[in-house]
């Protein structure tokens, strides 16, 4: 497998890293399966966060007798120091575990630093010091965050999204971790299950050395795909580039990336499925989208308040309730027949 060097941590990984976020939704069993197939295949980095309920958990029942082994890394959304202790004690027992290899600041409104007076940074090198983690690094969605934790000098590692639907300033961002040797993590890689061709996806990726890459895997046969490419990389021909730029035009601009920032909708609304449905609907299974109950979560879009709430928290400033009228009303046209897919 290539193998990839996080910055100046030294750390060295394959270019397969296994996001655990999705390991939530399964049973604890099938999440152990998952999580030992993919090590016995040759993954050995491991992206979980303390926010993802019962994921933790499940890394630690199935992955703690060979911990020597693997690089765990994992999150706390804290913005106290009290908060970030409970939440790095918790993530050390749930994990079965004495130190967690990179511990990050899940996606902060700001940048931590010393002397911030939140204390946040300070904790983090207090716990460097006991030996509890042993580099240090931040998430985010928001690229002027993401860049100054890079020009701080204090990060080990930054974890952004970085998928083929990326910008110039995205990229730029790649080419300054690796200016800086801040390790970079590619987050959403697949662009929140958008992107449906993983060849395409994993070969785009390959292009970037300094990449970490980290699927979210939720299915054996999503695993699956992976462990192929270890001993046969997909190769970046012009059958994948068609598929990538095919992509790109219908996606790139206004579309929503599903990270959930702007969750919890005072109105019920599930706005990560319902103000990107017209893609989900049109790039994956349509039945999956056309069941009573997800018809019923859709309708909820028509009790929409228009607080605005949504907009002020998407770190990507989108207008979601005209996103949300939007895919309603294509959803509409789908339902009555006006519109096939």
């Amino acid at each position: 497998m290539t193998q990839v060097t996080l910055g100046r941590t030294g750390l060295k990984t394959g270019k397969n890293a296994f996001g655990a976020l999705p390991i939530q939704r399964v049973s604890r069993d099938y999440a152990a399966l998952l999580l030992r197939k993919a090590y016995d295949a040759g993954f050995t980095f491991f992206d979980t966060a303390h926010s993802y309920s019962d994921s933790e958990e499940k890394i630690g029942y199935a992955l703690s007798d060979i911990r020597s082994h693997i690089l765990l890394a994992t999150k706390t959304p804290s913005t106290t120091v009290e908060g970030f202790w409970k939440d790095l004690e918790q993530s050390l027992s749930q994990m079965k575990t004495d130190y967690i290899d990179l511990y990050q600041f899940h996606n902060p409104k700001f940048c931590p630093k010393p002397g911030d007076g939140t204390g946040l940074y300070e904790a983090m090198l207090k716990a460097k010091a006991q030996g509890k983690i042993r580099f240090i690094g931040l998430t985010n969605h928001r690229l002027d965050v993401a860049e100054e934790a890079v020009r701080s000098g204090l990060y080990d590692t930054l974890q952004f999204p970085f998928c083929y639907l990326a910008t110039e300033k995205d990229i730029a961002l790649v080419n300054l971790c690796r200016e800086q040797n801040v390790g970079f993590i590619s987050m959403k890689g697949l662009s929140g299950g958008l992107i449906t061709n993983s060849a395409a996806a994993y070969a785009w990726q390959a292009k970037f050395d300094n990449t970490l890459p980290i699927w979210g895997i939720q299915r054996e046969s999503e695993l699956d795909e992976f462990i192929r490419y270890i001993d046969s990389p997909p190769v970046l021909d012009e059958a994948l580039q068609a598929v990538i730029d095919k992509d790109r035009q219908e996606l790139i601009g206004n579309f929503c990336r599903s990270c959930g920032y702007c969750m919890p909708c005072p109105a019920g609304i599930l706005i990560p499925q319902c103000a990107r449905m017209s893609q989900l609907i049109r790039r994956s299974p349509s039945a999956n989208w056309l069941t009573e109950a997800m018809q019923a979560e859709m309708m909820k879009v028509e009790n929409c308040l228009h607080c605005g709430q949504c907009s002020k928290k998407c770190p990507y400033e989108l207008d979601t309730p005209t996103l949300l009228s939007q895919n309603l009303a294509d959803y509409k046209d789908i339902l009555s027949g006006k519109v096939t897919v």
